[in-house]
């Protein structure tokens, strides 16, 4: 039971609410149908970051810790506690910043909530439909939380002006909140859960700036806090009810003076289970920063037109305003990235690479993937070249947009004196311009090529997508194993 109760409830009280009541009525075919195919972009993603450094560090340190088995490690043979199989997963999903978006937010909810979900499911031996169920309501409360602090006339998130990582502070309570429905708590056990999440979640984006690989840790360890919490709930641990908007809540604690509680629990509460924010997700197509995306369709809009790169003379590339210092500036840097990893950060890299893709081969996913990041890749004279001819500026129509879209123009000016134009004002993977199945499938192949044989890359993704009638997780998460041939 929660410590005290309130004539009108709380915002936590509301949220495990709602949560209750979706578990019990489940989910409709559209937001089902949309978390599985999350559900298949973060497997993609994951199997992806395998050789990646943070994921298998952390892997190494939960071995150390031992511990029950109880759910399966993306990629791995071992089976391992369940707080510790979201941290190795959640650290998985989020390693290559391909994980999945929540606009204006400018949350990544998927790869803290699915990797508490899993772990959970498979630990409790929920079905395939409980699992989805879980994961919707988990994603939901992140996302509806990030966006208590959206700052219209900022055009930014509070948390991220003040240096938070929204991703991991919400999607602490987020995870937590999922993992309580697959516990099968009640109201006020979800109302706890999400009471002592909200004292885990921690994540600070200095290393945003001046580097360190601990970011992708993030995911991991809010996926961690999430079952952890919503385990001691279970056995009787209680979290306040007014944990978010209270005088030393949530949002006073992360956003001080610019924290309004009407606002918060407005924001967070109001149309809960008939506006669903879930709906509002992208999913990236290129494993890239997202500001760089609409660049690089534009790119692939005008190779598509017959613009043929030898004939280019100079390009120029608008987007929106406050969009330039991270993929523009310093202009000489970005026009010659020092590495893979940072021309992923380049407007102009990335309009070269748009216009050398070649999607639908093998490996080259939708377009520019991960191949195109490699540093040799960066180091190649003909991308730097065009790299070279591009020029960033700010564009009017694109800022006005930004940042419910990450929009772009791109202007090819041709060795003859005339110009080509494009124009994309929706980000492909969008929800006004989402990937069908056909395409998640595609990028799932991709990140998951070389990661295990081609057939049982193509196993995993049939259970995946076959999971909402699964009954429970076990032909899933032998599949997740088996990828890799373990």
């Amino acid at each position: 039971m929660t410590d005290a109760s309130p004539s009108t409830p709380t915002a936590a009280q509301q949220l495990a609410a709602f949560a209750v009541a979706t578990r019990d009525g489940g989910l409709g075919p559209d937001l089902r149908d949309k978390v599985t195919g999350h559900l298949l972009d973060l497997l993609g993603n994951s199997l992806a970051a395998l050789s990646q450094r943070p994921g298998a560090a952390v892997r190494e340190l939960v071995e150390e810790w031992g511990g029950s088995p109880a759910s399966t490690v993306i990629g791995s043979p071992d089976r391992l506690p369940a707080p510790s199989a979201a941290l190795v997963n959640g650290t998985l999903a989020h390693s290559l910043d391909f994980d999945d978006t929540h606009l204006p937010s400018v949350l990544h909810p998927s790869a803290s909530v699915l990797p508490a979900a899993l772990a959970t499911a498979e630990a409790v031996g929920a079905d395939g439909a409980q699992l989805l169920t879980a994961a919707a309501v988990g994603i939901e409360i992140t996302c509806r939380l990030g966006m208590a602090q959206y700052d219209a006339e900022l055009g930014n998130s509070v948390f991220f002006d003040r240096g938070l990582h929204a991703t991991a502070i919400c999607g602490a309570i987020g995870a937590a909140s999922a993992a309580a429905v697959l516990r099968g708590l009640d109201a006020d056990g979800i109302c706890s859960a999400i009471g002592i999440a909200a004292s885990m979640g921690s994540g600070i984006i200095e290393a945003n700036r001046t580097g360190g690989t601990v970011k992708r840790v993030h995911c991991g360890w809010a996926a961690h806090a999430g079952v952890v919490a919503a385990d001691m709930a279970r056995l009787g641990l209680t979290g306040p009810p007014t944990v978010l908007e209270g005088r030393f809540g949530f949002f006073q604690a992360f956003c001080g003076d610019r924290f309004d509680a009407k606002t918060v629990v407005a924001a967070t509460t109001e149309g809960l289970g008939e506006r669903w924010e879930l709906s509002r997700l992208f999913i990236k197509p290129y494993p890239c920063n997202h500001f760089t995306h609409a660049g690089v369709d534009a790119a692939m809009r005008l190779r598509d037109r017959g613009v043929e790169p030898d004939r280019i003379v100079r390009l120029t590339l608008g987007v929106p305003a406050p969009v330039l210092r991270t993929i523009a500036e310093p202009a000489a840097e970005k026009a010659h990235p020092r590495s893979g990893y940072h021309a992923a950060f380049s407007g102009p890299y990335t309009v070269a690479a748009g216009l050398l893709a070649r999607p639908g081969e093998p490996g080259h996913g939708l377009g520019v993937f991960h191949e195109d990041f490699t540093d040799e890749a960066a180091a190649d004279p003909t991308r730097l070249a065009l790299a070279a001819r591009v020029t960033c500026v700010a564009d009017e129509e694109c800022t006005a947009v930004f940042p419910h879209q990450f929009p772009a123009v791109l202007t090819a000016e041709l060795d003859d004196g005339t110009t080509v134009t494009e124009r994309v004002m929706v980000n492909r993977g969008s929800p006004q311009d989402p990937l069908d199945a056909t395409e998640l499938t595609a990028k799932f192949l991709a990140n998951a090529r070389g990661a295990g044989a081609e057939q049982a890359v193509q196993d995993l993704a049939d259970e995946v997508w076959n999971i909402a009638a699964a009954p429970d997780t076990s032909r899933l998460t032998r599949a997740m194993s088996a990828v890799t041939g373990a």
